[in-house]
């Protein structure tokens, strides 16, 4: 009897021994690493760029690469958390709920700024208005936001950096100094009405869909990143990233932005944002091929791919643009403690 039961116990600790090997294998011995995209960088006119990283990965790991491309902020921050995707491209907020979800989604790379280091890995957070309505947010010479308040506002998505935290996070601290608007909150932007902060709120679910929105005339004020849509405007006059400047939508733009080539707008505030990381769910992907991914992303395949680092003279749509020495490098998760710093 002692026997049988000591044998029975030795067959448990095996199977045990064995679950765990396989689940701390985080999926090594995977044929397929997919990778979510958020509805920024899901649309066509992105494809050979996504196409490019997806190569790289492949011919150095050996693993089939597919491409999960999404409509919704929610969607492609679930599949990571909950091990359907293996790898996203998220926003630094988008990044820091699905690690909320499940710690086991880790950053991997985030790309950098001209240095090459993190020092200036940061983009831009701009709220827009059209150009013909620019002395509306005027206070004297400068640009103030103080006349957004009643207006028609249109942010990206409730889960976007630049789109929503960032310039959520500015709008009440901003008011909230004048004795009117004392208490208002974050939360009090996500619905407009009557008796709200703003009368209407729409969401444009991409950067590209809020600034269209602004230029739509569905709205009257935008919040939507420079680097969602540089690939559609060019600059026509002012300084770049700072209020006052003026952007005018290409005669050639893409989707969505065809249907209002030649419209302008202006800026009319401007703030830096930590750069979007490449993230891996480490339950999926195990240690070794976590270090292989790892060489990928930081290696001169990707950093010399003109698809995927466009240098500035080129036309086509990339991810990054290359000025200097812009690349991928490694990115630990505390260096995202600013922006969750803006939800407490």
């Amino acid at each position: 009897m002692k026997k049988s039961i000591l044998l029975l116990l030795s067959l448990v600790v095996l199977f045990v021994a064995g679950c765990s090997s396989s689940t701390n294998s985080g999926g090594a011995d995977k044929d397929e690493i997919t990778i979510a995209w958020l509805p920024n960088e899901s649309g066509a006119d992105l494809t050979e760029a996504r196409d490019e990283i997806g190569k790289v990965i492949e011919e150095k790991t050996g693993k089939t690469v597919k491409h999960q491309t999404t409509t919704d902020y929610i969607v492609a921050i679930e599949a990571v958390a909950n091990g359907n995707a293996d790898m996203a491209f998220l926003g630094a907020q988008g990044y820091i709920e699905a690690n909320n979800k499940n710690d086991k989604v880790q950053p991997l790379v985030v790309p950098t700024g001209a240095s090459g280091t993190l020092d200036d890995a940061v983009y831009y957070s701009w709220l827009a208005v059209e150009k013909d309505n620019a002395d509306q947010y005027k206070d004297g010479d400068n640009f103030a936001i103080d006349n957004i308040q009643g207006k028609k506002f249109s942010f990206v998505s409730n889960s976007s950096t630049s789109g929503f935290k960032v310039p959520s996070t500015g709008i009440v601290d901003y008011f909230s100094e004048k004795s009117e608007f004392s208490d208002l909150v974050a939360e009090d932007l996500l619905e407009g009405g009557s008796d709200k902060f703003f009368t209407e709120v729409l969401y444009g679910g991409s950067h590209q869909g809020s600034a269209v929105n602004l230029l739509s005339g569905k709205v009257d004020v935008a919040a939507f990143c420079d680097t969602c849509v540089n690939n559609y405007v060019e600059l026509v006059e002012g300084e770049e990233n700072r209020p006052g400047a003026i952007y005018r939508v290409k005669d050639d733009a893409a989707e969505p932005f065809n249907t209002v080539t030649g419209k302008e707008f202006i800026l009319i505030s401007v703030t830096p944002v930590l750069n979007a990381p490449f993230v891996i769910n480490t339950e999926n992907i195990g240690e070794d091929l976590q270090k292989q991914l790892l060489e990928v992303m930081t290696s001169d395949d990707i950093v010399n791919n003109e698809k995927v680092f466009v240098p500035e003279d080129s036309e086509f749509s990339g991810l990054f643009s290359k000025t200097a020495d812009e690349r991928l490098v490694e990115v630990e998760d505390s260096w995202f403690d600013p922006i969750r710093e803006l939800s407490k």
